[in-house]
């Protein structure tokens, strides 16, 4: 069995907004058939498991509530694949500012 994660450890919590049938009507149906889901992070109220519900306060004291989903968790984003094209434009938009 996991350990409880201890009070006032950094924290990512998922909290539904919506249910599929309160989102907006006008949205695309494939949008429309799934929650909307926030991820906060912030430090924990009080000791949690995760999975669990659990109460956060964030770096800005606003506090939210929601299901513990990661302990110091990091941002992880990504653009996509590399394009080569992007390596040139650089260089030919000064050609066309500067020349």
């Amino acid at each position: 069995m996991e350990a409880a994660v201890k009070k006032g450890a950094w924290v990512s919590l998922r909290k539904t907004i919506l249910q599929p049938g309160e989102r907006a009507a006008g949205i695309p149906a494939d949008t429309a058939a799934v929650p909307l889901v926030m991820w906060v992070s912030g430090f924990l109220e009080a000791e949690a498991d995760m999975g669990a519900e659990a109460t956060i306060r964030t770096r800005m004291g606003r506090v939210e509530s929601g299901i513990l989903e990661e302990v110091n968790p990091t941002t992880q984003v990504s653009y996509g694949d590399f394009v080569p094209e992007i390596l040139e434009i650089g260089a030919q938009a000064r050609g066309i500012l500067f020349a």
